[in-house]
């Protein structure tokens, strides 16, 4: 009886190991170095990566990359980066290793953190606006003199044009049931849309009508959404932010969002300000000012007075979620998930 138990593992062991992958098996035999390791990077540091190939099966070539962005000029088996005005963070290097018509990834990683702590600023409200209650704000953004919103929640989500003066929705799409609509934001001329879990984007033309959709790749979720008049930058519920090529929609690289002291996760609605990425912090009353080449946080504006001004204030659901800079007047308006009002704010330094 024993010896049939022991002749049953032995195939159950050998059937396991068979499982695993040609690719799996090519994967085991390289890996990265850091051959000059240390707890804290400076601005001056260069960090050194080696390419090792263990079990020496050799290279045919290498792509390297950073956060997911590819680094120019690199393809050997050695890495060699400097540090100066590189993002800060988590920061993730990888080698895709070539040979024989297959391929492999094998990662390295550095943190390095700012050691500026940011600037912490106040607001004023300048005027109130209605907002519709039954709007699930995940996206809100000006184009010329109008106001676009992204609702979410299944069965809910919609994407419409508001008018600010009233509260009143001017055109509204549902998305389908089982969408849940999250951040959007506008570029040249097309209304992009992020959906949260469904790894699904949706293009309009400025009227609402849909042209386009768009799948994600390496970002987790769809969260909130800006761009800079060139490219988009999505947040996906992490620390992360990603650049995206609008046309392509190929995901480019990523920055990740830190202070001195941390990395901040729960990034949500996005917008770009002069130059800045306004972002809040799901489920606070803080919205950061972030640093778009390198992920630092500069500065945080304390909205935490301003659920005083709203009835259904709710930190487990009706929290701030909106934020739409209107680059024609010069004015910032904040809202939240099903807020009664639309604030416009003037920042306090």
């Amino acid at each position: 009886m024993k010896l049939k138990y022991l002749v049953l593992m032995m195939v159950v062991a050998l059937s396991l190991s068979a499982c695993k992958t040609d690719i799996e098996v090519f994967k085991d035999n390289y890996r990265l170095d850091i051959t000059n390791s240390k707890l804290k990077w400076s601005e001056e540091d260069t960090v050194q990566i080696s390419l090792l190939d263990v079990a020496s099966i050799g290279i045919d070539s290498v792509v390297w990359t950073q956060n997911a962005a590819r680094i120019a000029g690199a393809d050997g088996s050695t890495l060699s980066r400097k540090l100066k005005n590189q993002p800060y963070g988590n920061l993730t290097f990888k080698a895709t290793v070539y040979k024989n018509g297959m391929n492999a990834t094998v990662a390295a990683q550095i943190k390095r953190m700012p050691t500026q702590k940011a600037k912490i600023y106040n607001y004023k409200i300048l005027n109130t606006y209605v907002h519709d209650t039954l709007s699930y704000t995940q996206g809100l953004e000006f184009y010329g003199d109008s106001l676009y919103e992204s609702t979410g929640q299944y069965r809910e989500s919609d994407i419409r044009i508001t008018n600010v003066a009233t509260g009143e929705t001017i055109k509204k799409v549902n998305l389908p049931e089982s969408q849940f609509a999250e951040g959007m934001t506008i570029l040249n001329d097309k209304v992009y849309q992020l959906t949260w879990q469904s790894k699904m984007g949706y293009v309009y033309d400025l009227d609402l009508n849909k042209i386009d959709d768009f799948k994600y790749n390496q970002s987790q979720e769809g969260w909130g959404l800006t761009n800079d008049g060139s490219y988009l930058y999505k947040s996906d519920g992490s620390s992360k932010i990603w650049k995206i090529d609008p046309d392509t929609y190929e995901e480019l690289g990523y920055i990740e969002v830190v202070s001195n002291d941390r990395i901040v996760s729960k990034i949500n609605e996005l917008e770009w300000v002069n130059g800045k990425i306004y972002a809040n912090v799901y489920t606070t009353n803080l919205i950061m000012i972030i640093n778009p080449a390198n992920g630092v946080v500069e500065a945080a504006i304390n909205m935490n007075s301003i659920k005083e001004e709203v009835s259904n204030y709710s930190e487990k659901d009706n929290v701030l979620n909106g934020i739409a800079y209107d680059k024609k007047n010069d004015r910032l308006f904040i809202t939240g998930k099903r807020w009664p009002k639309l604030f416009e704010i003037e920042i306090l330094k």
